[in-house]
């Protein structure tokens, strides 16, 4: 016999360690840490909650923990953790945060990329870039001005960078090594903040252009010049220390907290970057796992130095990042520490109605749904529909939406396979018995309400397989589009009755996103499969023509009409037989003949 979870409450240890808490399937649906294990899990159903964690604690059913020998081991199994079960009440975590940096590698003809791995490879890499399209502009600008190798050409085999003066790897002599170390250290300084000579000479060239009347060369310089100013003029502030520093401040406010980060390179501050996400912990802690995250994934580069606000355990980040970690009381520092959490709590405030506006729409509106149907919340709602046309090539399709919003990792396509003829009711039985089928073999986790797109009959046929095929009691729903195919109708129960929404709802506005959404991801399968069944028709149909020739000749010719244009000879030359040829340009003519 399990214990419940109010005897698993009093035996509780106050030692450090992990918890997940469960779902009615089993699934683990959040992962926490805590220095005292009994104080922080008694909390969530001892405590007075705000209504997203008592979203999370409606939900809970069972719980497990782990405890370890220190609080800086139960942070990295907490990290852990999550990437295992990728618990949905965890986003904070699972989303992995990497940035694009910019790479000058360790070659002998060195290259100028922008990545976002970060590897021991000897490569010099520069950044973090909080958006790739500022990578990208400063890359840009780079390889206009300095002749890094841009292609894969032997010596002596010039490319088009190379006649615009912006590759030294493809000419003939052996360029020297020095050549590249002095290049390499140019675009060193240059990212380091000594881009100011080069802007100031870059001005001189144009007005010696403009003067010589060579005006579209005075317009080139002008272009670098404007994007100098654009992509690196950022930095506003500046410190005295030459070295890589990583700041973090936070705001929080109803359960939702923001984080800002400011990205201090060579003394300046390069980059700024926010996340704003739910939290269901302490705030101090919230804060330290998602620092943790940030680097632990080991796509971020490790800075010099990670400043953080006073109240934050440095000591604990210390022992998990290996790196110095500071909270600066007075100075500099502590200003623009100060100034981060200030960005921090105007980002949030300007965030949280929209985060509101977003949830009313979304999760209070699945729980609406939930009570007019008079069912538990329907976090995971799974919908069906076919698509056929004089029922050739029928399909069917499934979408999933997950606390109101579309998952489209769980999307799922089906050609059908048993069913002649446009059989409704008999796809409808075909698609749920393979699906859940497949969900009962391998426990993935069963939905909370299944909705069809149609009425009684397809109702009908699907509960016939739920329940007296494969044992299974699932809420089950049919949305009924009107004469003018909207949404009309929503149906439940045994014997389905309309449920009234109100059409201006929050409510029937997801069923009708619902519906719109699995009909466009049918219909779309159904088109694909169509027209390569056109494509294909025409083709295969003609003797000597398979699969090899008859990609072949669609990747040459692009189109079946090309391939109707084309002579005897042109098919020929792609190695195709005389007599081959001769059927292709005969059975693709034919009609054309006949008439």
């Amino acid at each position: 016999m399990e214990a419940s979870i109010e005897e698993k409450l009093q035996v509780l240890p106050m030692k450090p360690g992990c918890y997940l808490m469960k779902d009615k399937q089993g699934t683990v649906i959040y992962v926490g840490k805590s220095k005292a294990l009994r104080n922080r899990v008694r909390s969530y159903f001892k405590g007075a909650n705000d209504r997203k964690t008592q979203r999370l604690v409606m939900e809970i059913v069972d719980f497990e923990y782990i405890v370890t020998s220190t609080e800086i081991d139960a942070l990295i199994l907490e990290m852990n953790l999550i990437k295992q079960y990728d618990p949905k009440y965890n986003v904070m975590l699972k989303d992995d945060k990497s940035y694009p940096y910019l790479k000058i590698t360790n070659e002998r003809h060195p290259q100028l990329l922008i990545t976002r791995k970060v590897r021991k490879d000897g490569g010099k890499y520069f950044g973090p870039y909080t958006n790739v399209i500022a990578a990208r502009e400063t890359k840009k600008l780079l390889d206009r001005l300095y002749p890094l190798r841009k292609c894969s050409n032997k010596p002596g085999k010039y490319c088009l960078y190379y006649h615009l003066g912006q590759c030294l790897a493809c000419s003939k002599g052996t360029v020297p090594k020095e050549k590249y170390q002095a290049i390499t250290q140019e675009i060193t300084t240059f990212l380091h903040g000594g881009y100011r000579e080069i802007k100031e000479d870059l001005t001189g060239k144009m007005l010696q252009a403009s003067e010589a009347l060579n005006f579209e060369r005075a317009q080139e310089y002008r272009d670098s010049i404007e994007n100098i100013e654009a992509v690196m003029e950022q930095q506003k502030v500046a410190l005295n220390e030459n070295i890589d520093i990583d700041m973090f401040n936070y705001s929080y406010t109803k359960g939702w907290m923001c984080i800002q980060v400011f990205f201090i390179r060579q003394g300046k501050l390069m980059e700024r970057d926010v996340s704003i996400f739910p939290f269901y912990t302490e705030s101090t802690d919230a804060f330290v796992s998602f620092i943790g995250q940030f680097y632990l994934n080991k796509r971020n580069l490790m800075p010099k130095q990670v400043l953080v606000p006073i109240g934050t355990d440095d000591n604990l980040l210390e022992q998990l990042l290996k790196i110095d970690v500071h909270t600066p009381f007075r100075g500099k520092k502590r200003e623009l520490v100060e100034l981060a959490g200030k960005n921090a709590e105007i980002a949030l405030d300007e965030r949280f109605s929209l985060i509101e506006l977003d949830e009313e729409r979304t999760i209070k509106s699945v729980e609406r749904l939930g009570e007019m149907l008079g069912i538990d919340t329907p976090y995971r709602i799974e919908a069906f529909d076919n698509s056929n046309i004089q029922g050739t090539d029928p399909v069917s399709a499934m979408v999933t939406f997950i606390d109101g919003k579309p998952n489209k990792n769980d999307y799922r396509k089906y050609k059908i396979r048993d069913v002649v003829g446009p059989d409704d009711y008999e796809m409808m039985r075909e698609v749920i018995r393979r699906r859940y089928r497949r969900v009962l073999l391998e426990k993935l986790p069963l939905p909370d309400l299944i909705i069809v797109d149609g009425g009684k009959g397809q109702m009908s046929a699907a509960r016939d397989v739920l329940e007296n095929e494969l044992g299974l009691s699932i809420p089950l729903s049919g949305l009924v589009k009107d004469d003018k195919h909207k949404t009309g109708e929503l149906l439940f129960g045994d014997s389905p009755e309309i449920i009234p929404l109100e059409r201006r709802s929050n409510e029937f506005y997801l069923v009708q996103r619902i519906q719109d959404e699995v009909h466009r991801f049918a219909i779309t399968f159904h088109r694909q499969l169509r027209g390569k069944g056109l494509i294909q028709s025409e083709l295969d149909k003609i003797p000597g023509v398979g699969p090899k020739r008859r990609n072949t000749l669609l990747t040459h010719f692009k189109s079946i009409t090309e391939i109707k244009k084309a002579s005897i000879e042109a098919i020929m030359k792609l190695g195709i037989p005389e007599n081959v040829a001769t059927s292709i340009n005969e059975e693709l003519n034919k009609e054309e003949t006949e008439e």
